[in-house]
């Protein structure tokens, strides 16, 4: 049993025991339960009805991931082909389809252990824009639902005094359901360059797989309006309530974003900016009173101002009134990835021109779990 499923359970038995505590104290003061009670009683049972869902939801998806890895047992390449000699097999017409796994597991230092051909590609797709480097990436099997607990309100203490009563303070649950949207491209490639068996057949598919796949998985993950496509972090973002005062931003206008949103998400070492092309020439423009520029450039590492990194977004608008800027902790936006990269090829479809034809084919969804966790800020308005 996973650990959310473990935690939801307990969540709920906790659930329960209020109830039965309300219950019970009414039961001892020989009295029925009066309106406070009830409506207390009421919201606990939505509590436990969400827990309930997220459970089954769970527990569903797990029953489902176990049927398909029994199912795809027979799509594993046998020992000792690795993905180049896969590749090369698909080539030659031996093989037509095949799913790549990412096998290796990504870290925070960009690294990654045993890199397959599906590792190849995500890694690349990481450099072509910021969000798989700045979100969390969770990375799934299947591609059925899942469902990312996420908190309402949170519980909070109180200073009692001896021989006083404990108020309850209980935590409201909500959550993002993640699906999986396919990203997929046609890759023409020379039969003249495939037969070179000096090329890395590898390197040159991944490059292209992803530079087409991440151009428009960064574009989603970052404006998507969450209708049949992800939530972008951009659209899920909470409202810093400052507006520029000028077309361009201010430095101050820079520290006052920073302390729009919570202490608790500003001091996380996944905080930081993320802005629009040009906002980011602005930003690097502003100087202090010794007339010194703030941006600070950092080899091998993002840049930082403020104290804290900054990521150039290409799909971020820049304009009028736009969202050009946000700040927060940006790994509140998850990106769900399914752990597979469907490739298959055709010499026929592009027979003609002597080029054989890969389709590649992915999935993903992404949403912002805090939604307050991360603020845009509005772009002033030119003179």
């Amino acid at each position: 049993m996973s650990e959310f499923i473990t935690r939801r359970e307990e969540e709920r038995a906790n659930l329960f025991e209020q109830i039965k505590t309300i219950i019970t104290d009414a039961e001892s003061e020989g009295r029925d339960l009066d309106s406070a009670e009830m409506e207390k009683i009421d919201r606990i049972e939505q509590d436990i009805a969400s827990a309930e869902r997220s459970i089954e939801t769970a527990k569903k998806n797990e029953e489902r991931m176990v049927e398909a890895s029994a199912a795809a047992k027979g799509f594993i390449p046998s020992a000792g082909i690795d993905d180049a000699q896969m590749l090369r097999s698909m080539l030659s017409g031996e093989v037509r389809e095949q799913k790549f796994e990412m096998r290796g597991t990504v870290v925070s230092s960009d690294s990654l252990v045993d890199r397959g051909f599906a590792d190849r590609i995500f890694m690349k797709m990481r450099e072509v824009g910021p969000i798989l480097n700045t979100s969390e990436v969770l990375t799934t099997s299947t591609g059925e639902d899942i469902v990312y607990p996420t908190f309402g309100t949170y519980s909070q203490a109180a200073l009692v005094a001896e021989g006083g009563t404990i108020a309850e303070s209980s935590p409201s649950f909500s959550n993002i359901t993640l699906g999986a949207f396919r990203y997929a491209m046609m890759i023409p490639i020379s039969n003249t360059l495939l037969r070179d068996t000096s090329l890395d057949i590898e390197e040159i598919i991944a490059g292209q797989a992803a530079n087409a796949l991440n151009l428009k998985l960064n574009e989603d993950h970052t404006v998507g309006d969450g209708s049949n496509k992800p939530n972008g972090i951009v659209t899920a973002s909470s409202d810093s309530g400052i507006t520029g005062a000028a077309a361009t931003v201010s430095a101050d206008e820079i520290i006052q974003l920073t302390y729009a949103v919570d202490q608790a998400y500003r001091q996380q070492d996944t905080a930081g900016f993320m802005v629009a092309t040009n906002a980011a020439r602005d930003i690097r423009l502003l100087k202090d009173g010794d007339n010194r520029f703030l941006y600070q450039i950092n080899v091998g590492e993002p840049d930082q101002v403020a104290g804290y990194r900054l990521f150039e977004n290409k799909h971020m608008a820049y304009g009028d009134d736009e969202k050009s800027i946000l700040f927060g902790d940006l790994a509140q936006y998850k990106v769900r990835f399914v752990n597979a990269i469907d490739v298959a090829s055709s010499a026929d479809f592009a027979f003609n021109t002597d080029t054989t034809t890969f389709r590649i084919q992915a999935s993903a969804d992404g949403d912002l779990a805090q939604s307050e966790g991360v603020v845009y800020y509005t772009q002033g308005t030119a003179p």
